[in-house]
């Protein structure tokens, strides 16, 4: 009997509004209120909505034998409760039904892991404590930023509590390696990682509605026929994707809903295959082996590495001057200007600054609302810069 893990991360960034640089010492309000609230709207009706409806009835059809997990960023969360209040009610009926967890991840979706310990444990509080408050869940299992990952960032999540962490299942890491098992953190032994199969999940994720492609069109049986072949060798078979896939990365008319509604029933129908929450996956398997990565790997472009996000100087450029401003905002211990410091730390804001065109182009630039990484980075920096003004304005008067 293998297992089968699925995943789903909910996030939705704060967009900043265009912000020029004559704002600056004028204007401290940064959100652009009107498209986040538009964006939140639109993806609350094409896919939190129905897709949280759909899988509340697979849940209460098949008996509690469809399971699933979720995380959900703190800026999603905080966008639900002002633009979709329905949608948070929604994934509480969700929690409550006992066969869902809910993973911790860093508040807003941040590259804090890179950053420093210290601010990486701090988002990560912040989140669990979020998650306990919204949906009466402690998370025991922890998905970082875009699946970040190295030995380093795992050691420091087991000290943090927790006792299973997801990661890409990236070729060059594991070789000749599957990522159909459990394996365990170089440094922590006691870490327990579980790896996406990268194939398996994009087939859904980004191949469902590609005519094209030689499997086309995918149906729920064959899927489940690919699972429980033999030529799917291991113990649990994690798909981990974006739950924007459902409804707006693939719209209803391709039949993705239709391809939900029939997966639970035609996996457990072969009677080979079973559904787990990350944690149970991680318990009912004992690790096959230590997992060796001493760089830092995600789950983005054909490299799997963090160069979306770190990739050329305009990024480090900005994200250098923002963690900067860390020691500052410590000091200040300013609710309203912790709120600006959160939100700034989305890893979306590095992501319009990209200028690699790769395997993952068009991915970069559906999500994109700039013209160009250029002006991404100028409309950051005009924000940042007027921040930086205001937390130096503020401290000067805390510590006069």
């Amino acid at each position: 009997m293998k297992t089968v893990c699925l995943y789903f991360q909910v996030h939705q960034p704060w967009r900043l509004k265009k912000y020029r640089f004559f704002n600056m010492g004028k204007d401290h309000n940064y959100l652009d209120d009107l498209l986040n609230r538009s964006i939140m709207q639109k993806v609350a009706r094409q896919c939190y909505l129905p897709m949280n409806a759909l899988l509340l009835k697979l849940i209460r059809e098949n008996g509690g034998k469809f399971r699933c997990s979720f995380s959900v960023t703190g800026s999603a969360i905080e966008q639900f409760r002002k633009f979709a209040p329905e949608v948070l009610a929604s994934f509480k009926e969700l929690a409550d039904t006992g066969c869902v967890e809910f993973l911790a991840e860093t508040y807003s979706h941040s590259l804090a892991a890179l950053a420093s310990k210290e601010d990486f444990a701090a988002q990560v509080q912040l989140h669990v404590e979020t998650v306990q408050k919204e949906f009466g869940k402690t998370p025991t299992a922890f998905r970082n930023t875009e699946l970040i990952y190295s030995d380093d960032i795992g050691a420091a999540v087991a000290e943090m509590g927790f006792h299973t962490m997801l990661a890409e299942g990236a070729k060059h890491v594991l070789g000749w390696k599957s990522p159909n098992f459990v394996y365990a953190n170089a440094i922590d032994q006691r870490m327990r990682l579980l790896l996406r199969n990268y194939k398996l999940s994009d087939d859904i994720a980004f191949r469902f509605s590609n005519q094209g492609w030689d499997q086309w069109p995918l149906t729920a049986a064959k899927f489940a026929g690919w699972l429980a072949s033999e030529d799917t060798p291991g113990e649990v078979i994690n798909l981990f994707m974006d739950y924007e896939t459902f409804g707006e990365h693939q719209t209803a008319d391709t039949g993705i809903f239709e391809f939900m509604r029939s997966l639970p029933a035609a996996l457990l129908a072969t009677n080979e295959l079973e559904f787990a929450t990350v944690s149970e996956a991680a318990a009912k398997y004992q690790p096959v082996s230590v997992l060796h990565c001493p760089h830092t790997m995600s789950w983005a472009d054909e490299e799997r590495d963090v160069t979306a996000w770190l990739g050329n100087e305009l990024q480090n450029e900005a994200f250098s001057k923002l963690y900067a401003l860390k020691d500052k905002i410590a000091r200040l211990g300013n609710p309203d200007f912790d709120y600006v410091w959160n939100f700034l730390q989305t890893s979306d804001h590095f992501y319009y600054m990209a200028t690699k065109w790769l395997s993952d182009g068009d991915v970069h630039s559906y999500f994109n609302p700039y013209d160009s990484a250029y002006d991404a980075f100028i409309n950051y920096m005009n924000v940042l810069s007027d921040f930086i003004i205001e937390v130096d304005k503020a401290l000067a008067a805390k510590e006069a």
